[in-house]
């Protein structure tokens, strides 16, 4: 009997060409691993009304974790469109399987590092090594939202803020409102990973990027806690920022910050504007981390232009199998495979399109497993 059993989810587009890169290293590697695929995707969406299956979630349930390849979403309107005529009119409605999978698993963590390795020449900086902590279940991605707003929501709002009231005369099917929603206990968690993080791996700040003196309720919620977690780890030092001006000041001096933390809509901004000191998507990888249960992706999308060319980066995925790795405590084949990567970026000799090679995702991350 295997020791882990891990879920693969190579969804839509390029993941199903980054997996299969993925299992290469893998197959190397010799996790003592029993994989099985599940269902997830737009194919699933247009055919059945659902692109997270039941039976997915199922299977999520008895296994160990889960490595996820790529998603597409498309708005509700052209989502509907789409959608099997025969379903068509049924009230189907759209929802993102990754975002669902985060919530109905309390995912709570998303987990991003950012890391330049030698020799790619697409890194802004050399020594640039930022990790984000992303809260991954709240936040405006809590799905709470209404168009047209129903009255009586309208006569609570303006009841108990009287800066609504200069809305009352907008006809209701004109506004559409999206409800930001931070919990105190959210914010804890996500804060108290990040130090806990830092504390590990020897960062010596965590910066809390929120937007404090404008989105005073919920940034400021969420500031007011890391002051008080931040008071249990007097090695660390808590840096502040506003999110416009951290976009700034990562574009000028990267290399000076270790941890981010914010909430979920700046975190999934500014991670891949990290993302993109380091070479881009192709290198982002990230977990959904929760106390039981966790779910590694790249952090790119579905490309599905390039679907089934094997032209892409397959970095961001390898790298994403280092965190799955780490989280299920092999620590020392993650060490390997970290390395192995780190010498095929430092050697430039097979890459991808984008590092201006000819390279295919296999012909990578053959270059990979070669090196472990």
């Amino acid at each position: 009997m295997a020791k882990y059993k891990i879920a693969l989810l190579p969804g839509d587009g390029i993941g199903k060409d980054v997996m299969d890169a993925a299992q290469i290293v893998l197959d190397k590697l010799g996790l003592d691993a029993e994989y099985t695929h599940g269902d997830i995707g737009w194919e699933f969406w247009c055919q059945e009304g659902d692109p997270l299956p039941k039976r997915t979630t199922e299977l999520l349930r008895n296994t160990d974790c889960a490595l996820f390849g790529a998603i597409t979403s498309k708005p509700k309107e052209e989502a509907e469109a789409e959608l099997a005529p025969e379903l068509k009119g049924k009230g189907f409605v759209y929802a993102s399987p990754i975002v669902r999978l985060r919530q109905e698993f309390n995912l709570r963590t998303n987990l991003r590092p950012c890391k330049a390795y030698k020799g790619n020449p697409l890194n802004f900086r050399d020594d640039i090594d930022i990790v984000v902590f992303r809260e991954n279940t709240e936040d405006l991605y809590a799905g709470v939202e209404f168009h047209p707003l129903p009255g009586e929501v309208m006569e609570t709002l303006v009841k108990h803020n009287k800066k609504m009231k200069r809305f009352e005369s907008v006809p209701l099917e004109d506004i559409a409102v999206s409800l930001r929603i931070n919990t105190r206990q959210g914010c804890r968690n996500i804060i108290r990973d990040a130090f806990e993080y830092a504390k590990k791996y020897g960062y010596k700040t965590v910066t809390v990027v929120e937007k404090p003196n404008v989105v005073r309720e919920t940034s400021g919620l969420m500031v007011r806690e890391a002051r008080k977690i931040a008071a249990e780890y007097p090695g660390i030092t808590l840096w502040e920022a506003n999110i416009d001006a951290m976009c700034m000041w990562l574009i000028k001096n990267p290399q000076d910050y270790g941890v981010l933390v914010t909430s979920n809509l700046f975190g999934d901004i500014i991670s891949d504007l990290c993302a993109q000191l380091i070479g881009g998507l192709g290198f982002s990888s990230s977990g959904n981390i929760g106390d039981n249960y966790a779910v590694f992706e790249p952090t790119h999308g579905s490309a599905p232009k390039y679907a089934g060319q094997y032209k892409v980066n397959p970095m961001a995925m390898l790298f994403t199998v280092k965190l799955m790795l780490d989280w299920l405590g092999e620590s020392r084949m993650a060490e390997r495979l970290e390395k192995a990567c780190a010498a095929v970026i430092a050697e430039g000799v097979v890459r991808t399109y984008d590092m201006g090679g000819t390279n295919t995702s296999l012909d990578v991350a053959r270059a990979v497993a070669a090196r472990l």
